[in-house]
């Protein structure tokens, strides 16, 4: 899809330097500039890209002022501020590129399920018994929509997402490849024959509005119950969220980390990559877990800052850390101490 540059300094309320007939297919960074590519001006190292760039416009700030030619190919549009108006732009690009309707063949869609006006199908997509999908969503292809789901609307699900039975996922989600949720808690139980026994998962998992999930993430069904990722969560890429847990509102959990079974964490809390909570536990409100921490026991303290495994308050790690780092020396002067100590006392 191609735009003008006056379409474009319309859309921002900006003004056009140069021909307002140029037209642009893609967006760039200012270094990577190519020929029918749109960037943006607005930290000042960069400004030297102006005249270098092959990019066919550039949005920079009004108060910018060049001191030599820029290439004749290239049209300027400014703006107040460049860098929230490029941000409108890649939604919009974003959204436009998203913006696929109807129903793809081969797809399979069970006779008992609904959705909505201005969904999208993609091929290899199946969408299993008594499963209702709200307006606006896209399936990408090779969806699996287990029996008994709800989707709210405007949700985004790319390729290979599974979705098991009887899960119900909130309006404005979105979820990256080959996510699943639903999948069965790791429930075991030894018997006497010295092996174990699987415990069915008869919950299921709710995701509530607003959540956006990254790639190969696995969120557990519950035992009995269910799993919750509440409103306005944000999770990476490769994170575990096992059976019973529930993860509260505006939490961030970054790549590799993982929740164990019923861990209840609270709103605002940051996890690092890789960093870890064990079963059973509770997290408070705006607690700020490290990355490669691991959380072994309830933190009560809201908005506390934890590192370590196991994870204590982040200043009490730091100056144990500098003892760590310190024990060779340490070591090296008690050795010394007790050699002399010895040649004290036995002269």
């Amino acid at each position: 899809m191609k735009f003008s540059a006056k379409q474009i300094a319309e859309l921002l309320s900006g003004i056009v330097e140069g021909n307002e007939n140029t037209m642009v297919s893609s967006l760039s960074k200012i270094e990577e500039g190519a020929p029918g590519s749109l960037s943006f001006l607005s930290n000042p190292i960069y400004t030297n890209y102006v005249y270098e760039t092959d990019a066919s416009v550039i949005i920079l700030k009004h108060s910018v002022v060049l001191d030599r030619p820029i290439k004749p190919a290239l049209t300027l549009i400014r703006v107040e501020d460049p860098y929230g108006s490029f941000a409108k732009l890649l939604e919009m690009y974003y959204a436009i590129s998203k913006d696929k309707k109807g129903i793809e063949q081969p797809s399979f869609i069970a006779s008992t399920a609904s959705y909505g006006k201005d969904c999208y199908i993609g091929a290899f997509a199946y969408v299993g018994e008594n499963v209702k999908i709200g307006n606006n969503v896209k399936l990408f292809p090779h969806c699996y929509i287990g029996d008994n789901t709800t989707i709210g609307d405007n949700c985004i699900f790319f390729s290979g997402v599974k979705i098991y039975h009887d899960c119900t996922i909130g309006n404005y989600c979105t979820i990256h490849a080959s996510t699943v949720v639903g999948s069965d808690g790791f429930g075991f139980a030894p018997n006497s024959e010295n092996n174990y026994k699987k415990i069915p998962q008869i919950g299921n998992v709710i995701i509530e509005d607003h959540v956006e999930i990254g790639s190969n993430t696995s969120i557990d069904r519950a035992t009995m119950g269910s799993t919750i990722i509440r409103k306005g969560v944000k999770i990476d890429n490769l994170v575990q969220i096992a059976h019973n847990v529930e993860i509260g509102e505006n939490t961030v959990l970054a790549g590799g980390s993982f929740v164990a079974g019923s861990a209840r964490l609270g709103k605002n809390i940051m996890m690092g990559g890789q960093a870890g909570v064990i079963g059973h536990v509770k997290v408070a409100d705006g607690v700020k877990i490290a990355g490669q921490s691991g959380v072994g026991s309830t933190i009560e303290t809201e908005g506390l800052v934890v590192q370590g495994s196991p994870a204590f308050p982040i200043g009490e790690y730091k100056r144990s850390y500098v003892l760590f780092r310190s024990f060779q020396k340490l070591n090296d002067r008690i050795r010394t101490l007790e050699t002399d100590i010895k040649k004290l006392l036995n002269p």
